[in-house]
């Protein structure tokens, strides 16, 4: 199996037509319809399904696009490390993160380094913590930054210096945003739209189930969520009150929408993290090499 064949395979499943993806790849129809028989054979397994005006993904086309996406993103990302090698202090540097807003301070290192270094690019991932995780463990990212408490075994991490504060997204004219404070006993009987770090699934890492206690399983909650921008969409047109983390959305006088803390007041600190034993590109280590000054240096001396 091919890389070349699984980028023709890619590029059919993303025209949705044998023919466009043909003109894209600069290939005659007959020639990438053989290509794409040959990789059925090999695989035992039907692709794709032709029909006159569309071509699209039977169940386990599905399911080897997702692998084939991997495949070929962790080649680019191999061909791009050793060709940096080559270069003057370049490369790409990979990170998944979460919503929060202590990425300003690893901003604030990415920055700095693209000033020594300008050769040297980021790409960022978004995704939830178990999003990140795998893609950390898949070789897909250098770099993760996750919210506390996760488990640490499979990583090395360097703390952040500061801490996220854990409230509730309302609308201004709701009831609860008379309050200064959101206490456990204002959500028992309102709609949640709930974080999938705050879900059943996931309570026992997060450490809502303690602040929530025995009423957790009581907790209306009618929607989740992954990132925060579609959620906060939710909670304007009036279908329940998010809880999230603070200064991830716009309550500003001009915005509809207002953030309130929980009482007892309920905080996660963060971690970033890279899988250990971790191999790293010449750029990742540059990088990993300032955020170990700039962060654990504050550390060591207890500012954190």
């Amino acid at each position: 199996m091919e890389i070349r064949v699984l980028k023709y395979f890619l590029a059919v499943a993303r025209e949705g037509s044998i023919t466009k993806a043909a003109n894209s790849l600069h290939l005659t129809q007959p020639t990438l319809s053989r290509q794409l028989q040959e990789l059925e054979k090999e695989l035992g397994q039907k692709l794709l399904v032709r029909g006159k005006y569309k071509t699209s993904l039977t169940p386990e086309g599905l399911i080897f696009k997702k692998r084939a996406e991997e495949i070929v993103t962790m080649v680019e990302k191999t061909e791009l490390e050793f060709r940096s090698i080559s270069e003057t202090m370049g490369g790409d540097i990979y990170i998944g993160c979460g919503e929060t807003d202590s990425m300003k301070n690893i901003a604030e290192v990415m920055k700095e380094l693209q000033t020594e270094y300008p050769n040297i690019k980021f790409h960022i991932y978004s995704g939830n913590a178990e999003d990140v995780m795998e893609k950390l463990d898949r070789g897909l990212l250098d770099f993760g930054v996750l919210i506390q408490p996760i488990d640490l075994s499979r990583y090395d991490n360097i703390p952040m210096p500061e801490k996220d504060l854990w409230g509730v997204v309302m609308r201004k004219d709701s009831q609860l945003a008379k309050k200064n404070v959101i206490e456990l006993y204002d959500l028992v009987n309102v709609p949640i739209i709930a974080s999938r770090q705050m879900s059943v699934k996931y309570s026992a890492d997060s450490g809502f189930l303690d602040w929530f206690g025995k009423e957790f399983d009581n907790l209306n909650i009618t929607s989740t969520y992954n990132l925060i921008y579609n959620a906060a969409i939710m909670v304007n047109a009036g279908m329940g009150y998010a809880i999230t983390l603070d200064k991830l959305i716009n309550t500003s006088n001009a915005s509809s929408l207002c953030f309130r803390p929980l009482s007892p007041k309920l905080e996660s600190g963060l971690d970033i993290v890279w899988k250990k034993q971790q191999v790293f590109s010449p750029a990742a280590k540059l990088f990993l090499n300032k955020l170990q000054e700039k962060f654990n240096h504050k550390y060591k001396r207890g500012e954190i």
